[in-house]
Formats: C-alpha cells, sequence, structure tokens
C-alpha cells in the first residue's frame, strides 16, 4: 500500500514515526509525501497540551477529507492525544473518521494496523511501561537525510504537575548505551551530519542503572565512537531536553572538553520564582536557576543558552512574574520560548488555586517574547563579523541557502541566510556574518 505520515508535536514523536515508516517499508508497503495519493494516512499525534490537542484533531479532520478527495482508505491516529484519551468514549464518537486509534507503546502494531481488513475501529493501547526499545536490526526510515535524533531513554519519572507525560510514556527506562552508540554509527554511515540526543529529560539518562555512570558517559562514549573513524568530518553531537537538577558540572566540563559537542544547552527552567516552581513540582529554586547557569558560563563562556517557559501557572502573581521578567534580563538566554499554562482536568495543577485568567497569561507572554526579542537581536549583533561553521539544510531561492550554526538547534531556533552558489545540501561550510535580525543571522561564504 502506497503511506503518508504526518508527524505533530517533539522529536521523540518524529523518532517513532520513523521507526513506523521503517517497518511499513520492510513489510512491501511505500511511502510518499503527498496524502492524494496515499491509500493510509497516519497521523502521530501530540497531546501534550490542549493546543496540541487540537491541533492533532483539526489535522486528523483535514486528512480524512482525503477520503472523498484522494485515495485514502483508512486513517490512523498514533501517539499521545490516542493515549491520553484512550478511556474518553467520547474519542471515538467524535472522530468517526478515524480507523484505528494507537497509542504510545504500540509503534510495533503498525503495519498489523494498516494490514487490517476489520471495519470496525481499531484501538491498540500496550502498556507504556512496558514499551521495549526499539530493535537496531530493524530498519528506521530517516525523514531526513543529514540530521536525526537519537532517543537516548523512554519515560520519564518526574512529578511535574502540569504534565501528563509519565502517563503516556511511562516510567523513565535508559537505553543500553552499547545501542546509542551503534544506532549513532549506523545513522552516521547514511549521512547524517549532525546527531540529537533527546528524552523527556536526557540528563536523567542512568539513574535507573546501577553502574552510577549518567549522561556524560553517553557523551564521552559518543565522542570516542567518532574518532575511531577514519573521515576527517566528524557529525555534531547536540542534547536536548536537559533537566536542571540532572545537567552537572561533569556534563559541563565533558561538553568543552570535545569540540564534536556543540555547547548548546537547552534547559526547560520553566519558571524563575521559587514559589511557583514548588507549586510546579520542580524540585529546584531560583537560586539554583542562578547558580547553574553561572558555572555554565564559567566554564564555557561560548555556550548558547535556550529555555522555555510557563506564563500562567495557576497563583502566579505579578511579583512571581516580575521575578521572571529579571530573571531573563539577567541571563540573557541566546534563546528561550514561552508557553501559556494549558488547563486540564487531569492534571494535578488543576487543582491548584487561584488560576490565571487567559487574557493576563497572553499579556505575559508577549511581554517575555517583546522582552527576548531585544535580547536575541542583541547577541545576534554581536555574531556580525565574526565566522562560524554552518550546516547547510535548504535552497529555497537562487542565490540564497539556509542552514544553522552550532548555537542554533533545528525548528526550534533563529537560522543562518547564506548568499552563495552551488552549495550542497547536507555540507558544512564557513559563512562570515554581515547582518543580524532579531532572531536570524546572515552571511557569505569566506
Amino acid at each position: 500500500m502506497i503511506i503518508f505520515l504526518e508527524t505533530l508535536g517533539c522529536s521523540r514523536n518524529q523518532v517513532d514515526s520513523e521507526i513506523m515508516l521503517g517497518k511499513l517499508v520492510a513489510a512491501g508497503h511505500s511511502i510518499t509525501h503527498d496524502p492524494h495519493l496515499a491509500l493510509v494516512i497516519i497521523v502521530n499525534t501530540c497531546g501534550f497540551i490542549s493546543t496540541a490537542s487540537d491541533e492533532a484533531v483539526d489535522v486528523l479532520l483535514e486528512m480524512a477529507k482525503f477520503k472523498k478527495t484522494g485515495l485514502c482508505k483508512k486513517l490512523i491516529a498514533t501517539g499521545c492525544l490516542a493515549q491520553r484519551y484512550k478511556e474518553d468514549e467520547n474519542l471515538l464518537s467524535a472522530l468517526p473518521e478515524v480507523d484505528a486509534f494507537l497509542g504510545t507503546a504500540a509503534i510495533d502494531l503498525i503495519v498489523a494496523a494498516v494490514e487490517s481488513e476489520d471495519k470496525s475501529p481499531l484501538t491498540f493501547f500496550p502498556d507504556p511501561h512496558k514499551r521495549p526499545f526499539q530493535n537496531l536490526l530493524e530498519q528506521r526510515e530517516l525523514t531526513t537525510t543529514f540530521l536525526a535524533y537519537i532517543k537516548v531513554s523512554e519515560g520519564c519519572n518526574r512529578k511535574c504537575t502540569y504534565c501528563i507525560i509519565p502517563s503516556l510514556r511511562g516510567a523513565q527506562r535508559s537505553r543500553p548505551l552499547d545501542d546509542i552508540c551503534k544506532e549513532a554509527e549506523i545513522l552516521v554511515e547514511k549521512g547524517v551530519k549532525e546527531i540529537l540526543l533527546t528524552a523527556e529529560n536526557t540528563t536523567d539518562y542512568g539513574q535507573d542503572f546501577q553502574d552510577g555512570k549518567g549522561f556524560e558517559h553517553v557523551l564521552e562514549t559518543l565522542v570516542k565512537t567518532f574518532e575511531k573513524e577514519a573521515s576527517t568530518t566528524k557529525p555534531w553531537i547536540r542534547f536536548l531536553y536537559t533537566h536542571p537538577k540532572t545537567l552537572t558540572e561533569s556534563i559541563i566540563k565533558t561538553v568543552k572538553n570535545h569540540n564534536t559537542i556543540c555547547s548548546y544547552y537547552d534547559v526547560p527552567i520553566q519558571h524563575a520564582s521559587s514559589t511557583i516552581l514548588k507549586k510546579m513540582g520542580r524540585p529546584y529554586t531560583k537560586e539554583d536557576l542562578y547558580t547553574l547557569f553561572n558555572t555554565i558560563r564559567k566554564i564555557d563562556p561560548e555556550a548558547a543558552l535556550r529555555t522555555t517557559l510557563i506564563v500562567g501557572f495557576p497563583g502566579e502573581s505579578q511579583t512571581d512574574f516580575d521575578l521572571l521578567m529579571a530573571f531573563i534580563k539577567e541571563i540573557r538566554f541566546d534563546h528561550l520560548g514561552v508557553f501559556t499554562y494549558s488547563d486540564s482536568d487531569d492534571l494535578k495543577s488543576h487543582l491548584l488555586k487561584n488560576h490565571v485568567p487567559a487574557e493576563l497569561s497572553e499579556k505575559r507572554h508577549d511581554l517575555l517574547m517583546a522582552a527576548q526579542a531585544e535580547i536575541s537581536a542583541s547577541k545576534n549583533e554581536k555574531h556580525v563579523g565574526k565566522t562560524f561553521e554552518v550546516l547547510v539544510e535548504e535552497n529555497p531561492e537562487q542565490g540564497v541557502y539556509i542552514g544553522r550554526t552550532r548555537f542554533q538547534a533545528p525548528d526550534v531556533d533563529g537560522v543562518t541566510f547564506i548568499y552563495a552558489n552551488g552549495l550542497e545540501i547536507g555540507t558544512f561550510v564557513k559563512v562570515r556574518i554581515t547582518d543580524a535580525f532579531e532572531y536570524d543571522i546572515s552571511g557569505e561564504i569566506l
């Protein structure tokens, strides 16, 4: 069959999609990038917050139209939306267009769901706590040729009051290190130039092991793996979704000591008011955050810092918000994303008092983003005149390419525009920065 798959949400979802595509191709099915041509359409959904759930439903309804305007005979919903609302009978009745629902631990069943001839809606919801790790002997169909994500663990043991992930993905289970390194080798052999390590909390890696070897051991082993290669061009190693409590000085020193690892720290702090952090179930204080970021800057002054924040959390006072604003102006993150609190009755935070009105949450969101725009523009100005290694990713028009430096992560940060001709997608080039904007920079080939 001809299959189209749409991925929503995070990088972990992208990995799951690529594993499912690999299983389908191995079973003899073919993949198309055009939903008009697909006999089966799969939407790997996100259900982390209400806006993501709404988007997932909208996409499913949009894809259902291809049953009338295209060749589609079957529509399948996989991932977090399906898992989150698996016991909600309204889900089936609200989405009669969907022929099968697969939970977060059901990717091994995707071929059976596609090939099933059962006309009644199918539901597959294995226990996410028992989800097996991917089988490296099976192919993974990459959706990008020059970068790839590797999951270092599954699930989460944290108890953040605003988060549903542990019930969707199960408890944390760190992957065997040999598996991680072998997968990285396979991906690099396929031409991948950037390896991005991901998990619910990457730096929590190894806490379920008895040997005491944490995330820095993953980084050191990966670096040694690539140092054995004969090629002079080593892939970038980047890691995302660190946790402030487990981003240790040892990890920071490991990054500083190895040029293969991008000096880029994605640290979702969520807030800077100790009062709100406690209500969120985050096990650190504002003072802990100051210590962490000062440590990073002391050990690795050129490191790029990224964070994400939640405003409008229940009980957030003007004083709490002012503390947060002062914090970001003092730390001056290179990249920053802001979300307004998303409430749901299946969250512990739903029971907290003094919920913040949506209009006020949006206002606080806009104020933070305006402040960050000034910070980002100022930081980008300092790049003008400097030369950076850039990974070329797109060629949108003649004479213009789009790429990223080590301090720009895919999808979430700004980009580097390159004015040149004849560049090859998926290669590294040296670019001298000539202009800076709020979130992007541009330059020319040396």
